[in-house]
């Protein structure tokens, strides 16, 4: 049976899950509880003055930079620095949407990342996002169910359960009604937002599955989801630094977007963001030139994004001596060709962080015959030079409008994280 606060936790991701079906959701969530827990939400596009330092966050986009620091820095702090991304794999709405074929109202959507396409089939689909206005404002919105992708029944191709083959774009284009008349899908969303359309200069608007997460299994122990990579790591993450004690370290929690697209965005881990924030935190704190380099040079990011348990229907696709299960604790993810960032230095602190937590966790290795996946670890330890770990908890059918995860592990990753902010 699943641990008492872990039963807590969960139903509390599930809630934070629910609140945040695009990215622009998820920075809105995090930014939301960071504020009602005292932390003063900064403009980038303003000078920041010290006593704004202690507890602030910035939100840019989809991405949210957060932050816990001492009232003084020594010779000996750094930045203790937790990376997520708010983003995940699934369909993006195209510049011109509406489409009308053979008596149906359609909506054409562009893949966006890797997501696992048949997962997607059958279900019912909603949008959210953010619409601009042509005087900049930002509205988010989020529909109800109004999209299925259906299926083509196996009595018209009897292949379909031997070789089901997707094209993106003829057989993905979900349905949102019966007509012969194109369904105005902009203008149901500038209703929501209460603009007129002709206000409406451009969007950024996701599909997302809308039923609720879930516990279920014989002992209530396992857990489904939308987008749990990586709402997982940003929630454990946010959960830990509201409840993180001071330290000398400067606890950094950064939640990125796009990183399912490869990050090379202004909101992303490729782009300038994190760099921004602790450049300008430290210059806060009186930290600069080759002090900043300095205390760059004692910090230590721990990239926290979901991994891979082992499927017990394909078993060999995973290493033979690496089997990690669900709620056996949190990944320490490892890649000797540095698609994760791990090394000896960065594992034995994820190490150190677990035992003072007490929590467990798992090693995870590729099948050397299996490609690799990656996560923003190996961008931010480019950018910043830092010693990165790369870790997380392990998943199944990542990347599917619905994974799964045990119910003991988002909280046991909320623990570790919160023991290496503390100083483990």
């Amino acid at each position: 049976m699943p641990h008492d606060d872990a039963v807590a936790h969960i139903s509390a991701f599930a809630d934070f899950i629910d609140a945040s079906p695009s990215s622009y959701h998820a920075a809105r969530a995090v930014s939301d509880q960071l504020t009602s827990a005292g932390f003063t939400e900064l403009d980038e596009r303003r000078v920041w003055y010290p006593e704004a330092v202690t507890r602030g966050f910035v939100v840019r986009d989809g991405a949210v930079v957060a932050w816990s620091a001492p009232d003084s820095v020594d010779d000996d702090s750094g930045f203790r620095i937790v990376g997520a991304h708010t983003d995940s794999p699934g369909f993006k709405l195209k510049p011109h949407p509406d489409v009308a074929r053979h008596g149906w109202q359609q909506v054409g959507m562009e893949v966006y990342g890797g997501p696992l396409l048949n997962s997607w089939l059958d279900r019912e689909i909603g949008l959210a996002g953010r619409l601009v206005t042509m005087s900049g404002e930002r509205h988010l919105v989020r529909t109800r169910p109004i999209l299925r992708i259906p299926q083509l029944a196996p009595h018209l191709d009897r292949s379909v359960n031997e070789n089901l083959h997707l094209d993106k774009q003829e057989n993905l284009l979900p349905v949102a009604g019966v007509g012969g008349e194109a369904a105005d899908v902009l203008g149901a969303l500038c209703a929501q937002a209460r603009i007129e359309r002709d206000e409406l200069a451009y969007f950024d608007v996701m599909a997302y599955p809308t039923e609720s997460p879930a516990v279920f299994g014989l002992a209530d122990d396992l857990f489904a989801a939308p987008r749990m990579d990586n709402l997982s790591s940003v929630f454990a993450g946010l959960t830990a630094l509201l409840d993180a004690a001071p330290a000398s370290d400067i606890a950094v929690l950064a939640c990125f977007d796009h990183e399912e697209v490869g990050s090379s965005t202004r909101s992303g881990a490729s782009g300038p963001f994190l760099a921004d924030m602790l450049h300008r935190l430290a210059g806060l704190l009186g930290v600069r030139d080759d002090a900043y380099a300095a205390m760059l040079a004692r910090s230590v990011l721990v990239s926290a994004d979901a991994g891979h348990a082992v499927h017990p229907n394909y078993a060999h696709m995973h290493d033979a001596n690496h089997h990690p299960v669900v709620n056996a604790g949190p990944l320490l993810k490892i890649n000797a060709n540095q698609r994760y960032a791990t090394d000896a230095v960065g594992a034995a602190v994820w190490l150190r962080a677990c035992e003072a937590a007490e929590a467990p966790s798992q090693p995870f290795v590729s099948n050397n015959s299996v490609p690799c996946g990656s996560t923003i670890g190996p961008l931010t330890a480019t950018r910043l030079g830092i010693t990165t770990v790369d870790v997380g908890i392990p998943l199944l059918s990542m990347h599917s409008a619905r994974e799964l995860c045990g119910v003991d592990d988002p909280w046991y990753l909320t623990r570790a994280l919160g023991a290496f902010w503390a100083g483990a």
